[in-house]
């Protein structure tokens, strides 16, 4: 059998110059000069090159991958049914069909009566490679549903609208929007957003139905190239709420639901570096802001002053407030303590909250869907390392727990086989880092069991200690699972993700690194027998500590990962570029940015050395990190890197940042990756 060699990308002359420093890039032909559009032959050959090298890999493993998607396909329960929830005068809730890819939604009157597909996504999706739904929108009246869906992967969204007494489709259609839409008082007027040339949100508009879409009034218009808009409801739904912000601050107007063509009023101007949301109850208004610390904190505002804030809940050092929700008789305030979340109910007249009490020492917790303002019960939903997806409904006044379902795994789980811990490992600086842990009891930390380990570490984003069905095919091969919650996300804190972005970025790094070290010291694995993994600005995680410590990995994931980061960075024509200076720097204007990047770019960052072993993936339409990024760091690790180790690029010729669409065709790209790192730890079938 004639063997497919890795495909060798050609390298063109190309450079560019910025604070005096002159730097090569012969890969850049890679992106497509037409991009969104991606035409050019050669560019296309070359990724279906590495496609077809792809699949001649993977090929001699197709029944390890075979038997894994039917595991996780087995404990996926096939005519899944989420929780009917009351919503004024019907029930609403989500189902899959047996064998289905694609949800649908439905509907039944409280009173009683038959059931009703609201939106049918695999009837939507019939035909095309790639589906997401947007977003759901129900008009007041309840008889008009708006919604909205992506059928490439490229985010750029279409939204439309069913009569829903007659099941008709109406001849509206708004395309170019992202982001979320609300219908204001009645049924006939939708507050959407809108994208620019570059797909930045900087326009929130008011289309009344049955009217031109070109007649859309223009509600709000952002000048800042570096602040994206969007558009929501305060909770009590007397309220539409135009948001704009960047990463590191926001500002908020209000518009009266039912009176959509006042003037939105401004709640505080921005500040850099300011950040808060807004909430109301009965004319007063729930400010969640950061003024005055990392920890945030609630204040109120009346709605003739609302640049005026009054402090209601003070900052608290041991408590993180991540969020607040208005109801009728009560709010609740939602954070984190020692990086577990917490959930308080809070009377309006004061007193000591109350706080809802969970039973394990490390879990995911918080509100689910309580779409209603007025009532006393409150849907949760709860998971932990070791107990699946849990869904509840709490009395408000007594907090007892009623568990309404527990996700079931049809080909059977024991919660008692498996055990789960938190441990601290001390990074280089000093500084402890939680690490979520998750094993097969019997699991023997004596150096030689393998490790997958998982990072992220950017934006804030905390990675919760959550379940998930789909390791258990990794935990019954003897795996431990490892989640490192790393600076940069806000796992502990504001102050967390502040101290692993922009000058403090390089944190997230070492912290990923020592956290593998410690756990090697831990006896959970050895050197090599970690395995890593991490998308998007983790899969950036992932280039930097194989450039860094490449001799810790036995294999490495890094999916759409964003490794070119200093070329990214200086291009103000892609989506992303301008909101993300204040996470990363501006290399444009300062030249310490500059430097700092390049120091640690994954892409600048390739040296002659050995590498692990690694799978990259990509989406041929992703707007986040676009497909050149792996394609040119594949390119230039094939020419620089000393090893034999297998290196893979898998481009989605359809889909985007979040690979397929479906969910078996998920699964089945799930199973891939553990395949590969059973297959490079020596541990195939």
């Amino acid at each position: 059998m004639t063997e497919i060699k890795p495909p060798v990308a050609a390298k063109k002359p190309h450079s560019t110059t910025r604070h005096g420093i002159t730097i090569d890039d012969p890969y850049a032909w890679m992106r497509d000069p037409g991009y969104p559009t991606v035409d050019d032959k050669e560019v296309l050959d070359h990724l279906k090159a590495e496609n077809a090298y792809f699949e001649a890999q993977m090929k001699p493993h197709a029944a390890l991958i075979e038997t894994l998607f039917q595991e996780m396909k087995g404990r996926i329960k096939e005519d899944e049914s989420s929780v009917p929830q009351k919503d004024g005068n019907w029930l609403y809730w989500r189902k899959f069909e047996k064998g289905a890819q694609y949800k649908q939604w439905m509907r039944k009157p409280v009173a009683g009566g038959a059931d009703e597909v609201l939106l049918d996504e695999a009837k939507e999706a019939e035909g095309k490679e790639y589906f997401r739904l947007g977003g759901l929108a129900i008009s007041d009246d309840e008889t008009i549903l708006a919604w909205s869906a992506d059928t490439d992967g490229s985010e750029r969204f279409t939204i439309r609208f069913r009569d829903l007494k007659t099941g008709k489709d109406l001849p509206d259609t708004i395309p170019g929007s992202l982001g979320g839409f609300v219908w204001a008082k009645g049924a006939n007027t939708l507050f959407y957003g809108l994208v620019n040339e570059n797909w930045r949100v900087d326009r929130v508009m008011a289309h009344k139905l049955g009217a031109p879409v070109a007649d859309d009034r223009l509600v709000f218009e952002e000048k800042d190239q570096g602040f994206q808009a969007g558009v929501g409801m305060t909770h009590s739904e007397r309220f539409i709420v135009v948001a704009t912000g960047d990463n590191e601050t926001s500002e908020a107007y209000l518009i009266p639901a039912d009176q959509p063509d006042e003037a939105p009023l401004l709640v505080r101007e921005r500040k850099k570096g300011l950040e808060y949301d807004v909430e109301e109850h009965d004319g007063t208004l729930f400010i969640h802001t950061n003024e005055d610390s990392t920890q945030f904190s609630l204040k109120t505002a009346s709605l003739a002053t609302p640049g005026t804030w009054t402090p209601l809940i003070a900052p608290n050092p041991d408590f993180y407030m991540t969020g607040v929700t208005t109801f009728a008789d009560f709010f609740v305030v939602e954070g984190r303590e020692r990086g577990l979340d917490q959930v308080e109910i809070h009377s309006y007249t004061g007193g000591k909250p109350r706080r809802i009490v969970f039973p394990e020492a490390s879990y995911s917790a918080g509100l689910d869907e309580n779409p209603e303002y007025k009532v006393s019960t409150l849907r949760m939903s709860y998971e932990s390392m070791v107990t699946p997806d849990t869904v509840m409904d709490v009395d408000v006044v007594s907090l007892k727990q009623t568990v309404l379902k527990v996700q079931e795994i049809p080909s059977g789980y024991d919660a008692s086989q498996y055990a789960t811990e938190r441990v601290d490992i001390t990074a280089r600086d000093g500084t402890k880092v939680p690490v979520s842990v998750v094993y097969k009891k019997g699991f023997r930390k004596d150096g030689n069991g393998p490790l997958y380990l998982y990072g992220y570490g950017a934006y804030g984003y905390a990675i919760p200690p959550g379940f998930s069905t789909l390791r258990l095919s990794l935990l019954d091969r003897g795996f431990a699972y490892a989640i490192a919650h790393i600076r940069g996300g806000d796992d502990l804190g504001q102050q967390w993700q502040l101290d692993g972005k922009l000058t403090k970025r390089t944190n997230t790094f070492h912290d990923f690194i020592d956290t593998a070290k410690g756990l090697i010291e831990l006896g959970y694995a050895k050197p090599g027998r970690v395995v890593a993994a991490g998308g998007s600005a983790g899969g950036e995680l992932m280039g930097v500590v194989i450039n860094e410590a490449p001799e810790l990995w036995g294999a490495v994931a890094a999916h759409v990962p964003f490794v070119d980061v200093l070329n990214t960075m200086q291009d103000e024509s892609l989506p992303l570029t301008p909101g993300e200076w204040p996470e990363w720097g501006n290399p444009i204007t300062d030249k310490a940015a500059f430097d700092l990047i390049r120091s640690y770019s994954p892409y600048d960052q390739v040296k002659t050395q050995a590498y692990p072993p690694l799978l990259v993936t990509a989406g041929l339409n992703d707007p986040r990190v676009t497909y050149w990024e792996p394609a040119k760091w594949v390119a230039k690790l094939r020419e620089l890197k000393t090893d034999q180790n297998v290196l893979m690029l898998k481009t989605n010729m359809g889909a985007g940042h979040g690979g397929k669409s479906g969910r078996f065709d998920s699964l089945r790209e799930d199973a891939e990756e553990f395949a590969f790192f059973l297959w490079q730890l020596g541990m195939v079938e």
